[in-house]
């Protein structure tokens, strides 16, 4: 390879890292066909094949990362939709689908439908995900616990909750008829979303394009060596 031509690469090269310094995507295709040209002589080619190598190891680097988050799953606004579909299903004493169902039947159904496995009594479901404080902290899908344990409610928003009352009764949808003196806990299973920060995979990124641009600033500087003597 001529100077001219070796020169012309390193243009190129610069461009490349131009565009990983601005935080783009690595170009490792371009860097493996850098590399296969980079041959420009017997005193040159050793400074060629390095910089290929580095060049592919810094454009790796600026590629790889922490997988993206899983899309965001259900929230409790989907709980509470998810349990209107049953309102007027008669009450049944150990039911747990649409041809009749329990207070804790529903709620093991509905969080089924959200791909969440709860226990299927009350005295299990009352133990799952955190504490709330009170009922005016309450969110729409957390669950409100009554009567020393013995029934379970959905809390739809509004101070309105979703609940199988007891036979002869439907899936409704009410006021909040108790108070905090006659709730025994209230269960938030789906947890607040967390505040928007700069994720980990975004900082795992930042860095990885800085490492990349170190890499690729040395690479250079040893390929225009070797190109010159």
């Amino acid at each position: 390879m001529t100077m001219i031509a070796a020169m012309s690469r390193v243009s190129e090269i610069q461009a490349t890292l131009v565009q990983l310094s601005a935080g783009a995507n690595a170009q490792k295709a371009q860097a493996t066909a850098a590399a296969g040209s980079a041959t420009a002589g017997a005193g040159a080619s050793t400074s060629a094949n390095t910089f290929a190598d580095a060049l592919a190891s810094a454009s790796g680097a600026a590629a790889v990362g922490p997988a993206a988050p899983s899309p965001g799953g259900a929230t409790g606004a989907d709980v509470v939709d998810a349990a209107k579909k049953y309102l007027g299903v008669p009450y049944v004493f150990g039911g747990e689908d649409a041809s009749g169902m329990d207070c804790s039947g529903l709620v093991q159904t509905v969080y089924a439908e959200m791909g969440i496995d709860v226990p299927r009594l009350v005295s299990g479901q009352m133990k799952i995900g955190t504490e709330v404080g009170s009922l005016a902290e309450a969110k729409p899908g957390d669950l409100i616990v009554t009567g020393g344990g013995e029934h379970i409610l959905i809390y739809a928003g509004d101070n309105k909750v979703i609940h199988a009352p007891y036979e002869g009764r439907t899936v409704s949808l009410v006021e909040a008829y108790m108070d905090d003196s006659e709730i025994d806990t209230i269960r938030r299973v789906i947890p607040d979303a967390p505040a928007a920060t700069a994720s980990p995979a975004s900082s795992s990124t930042a860095s990885a394009s800085s490492a990349a641009g170190s890499q690729l600033s040395a690479a250079l500087a040893s390929f225009m060596n070797g190109a010159s003597r």
